[in-house]
C-alpha cells in the first residue's frame, strides 16, 4: 500500500488509532509490526512523529489515545482544533454553507480523515458529520449554526486565518 502520499499519510494515522484503541501496545516495535501486517510499512521516525501529532500518550500499560471528550475543553481539544486546522490547510479545498448543513470539498479520499478530525474536535454546534469519498456533510442544528460552523471552518484554510471559499461550479451551457 502506497502510504506516502498525503491520503496515504491519513489513512496510516487512522489506522494507528485503530490499532492503538483495540490492542495493548507496549512499543513502537510492536505497533510498526502491526501496521505493517495491515499494509501499512513505516519508518521509526514517521511513527514516532505520528503518535506525538495524533496526541498518543505511552503509558505503563502501553499506549493510548485520550479521549478529547473527556476533558471538554482544555489542552486535548486544543490539540484536536490544531490538527484539524493543519489538515484543513492541507487537504480541503473548500466550504459551503446549504441550508442547516455544511458542506467540506476534499481530493479523493482524503474525506474520512478530515470528517473524523472534525468528530474528535467536537466542535461547538455540529450534531454529526457523513463523509464520502471526497465530500463531508456537516450536520448542524439549523441554519444559523451552520453559517457559524462555516465560519469556523473556513478560518482554518490559510495560516493567516483568512477564509478561501468554495466556488459554485458552473454547468454547460450557464446554469448554476
Amino acid at each position: 500500500m502506497n502510504t506516502s502520499s498525503a491520503g496515504g499519510a491519513l489513512r496510516r494515522r487512522d489506522e494507528i488509532l485503530r490499532v492503538v484503541r483495540s490492542e495493548a501496545i507496549r512499543s513502537q516495535e510492536e505497533l510498526a509490526e502491526r501496521l505493517a501486517r495491515r499494509g501499512f510499512v513505516v519508518t521509526q521516525p514517521t511513527l514516532s512523529r505520528d503518535l506525538k501529532d495524533l496526541g498518543v500518550a505511552k503509558m505503563a500499560r502501553g499506549y493510548v489515545v485520550p479521549d478529547p471528550g473527556e476533558s471538554g475543553e482544555g489542552p486535548l481539544r486544543e490539540q484536536s482544533e490544531e490538527r484539524l486546522a493543519r489538515l484543513f490547510r492541507t487537504f480541503v479545498l473548500g466550504v459551503r454553507r446549504a441550508g442547516n448543513l455544511v458542506v467540506v470539498r476534499t481530493p479523493p479520499a482524503d474525506a474520512h480523515p478530515v470528517a473524523r478530525a472534525m468528530d474528535e474536535a467536537a466542535l461547538d454546534h455540529v450534531v454529526g458529520t457523513v463523509a464520502g469519498d471526497d465530500t463531508i456533510f456537516v450536520a448542524t442544528a439549523g441554519p444559523a449554526e451552520a453559517a457559524r460552523v462555516a465560519h469556523r471552518l473556513e478560518s482554518f484554510l490559510s495560516p493567516e486565518g483568512r477564509p478561501r471559499r468554495l466556488r459554485a461550479r458552473r454547468h454547460p451551457g450557464g446554469e448554476p
